[in-house]
């Protein structure tokens, strides 16, 4: 279900995604407090299943950014969601 609501946020709100780092991903996204909750929310959630993952929801100068990492052996994974978001959000930028 989470995966759904994933996706639905990619393709709704993700301007940009930026690879930081090995296991270190930003999600650059629509700076709408709507959005802000909505990805607060569900990072919150995931972190209850998967508590690898770790979500940093940050807003500064206008902008909303949701960094996602993991340590080295869960890197994969958190490229994985990178791709995902690019190929969801059409944000390859």
């Amino acid at each position: 279900m989470r995966e759904a609501e994933f996706d639905a946020l990619f393709a709704e709100a993700v301007t940009a995604v930026e690879q930081v780092a090995a296991g270190r991903v930003r999600l650059r996204l629509k700076a709408e407090p709507r959005v802000a909750g909505r990805a607060a929310e569900l990072a919150a959630r995931e972190t209850g299943c998967c508590s690898f993952f770790t979500f940093t929801l940050t807003t500064s100068g206008g902008e909303l950014a949701l960094e996602v990492s993991a340590a080295d052996q869960h890197a994969p994974v958190v490229t994985a969601l990178a791709e995902r978001a690019r190929t969801v959000a059409g944000a390859g930028r």
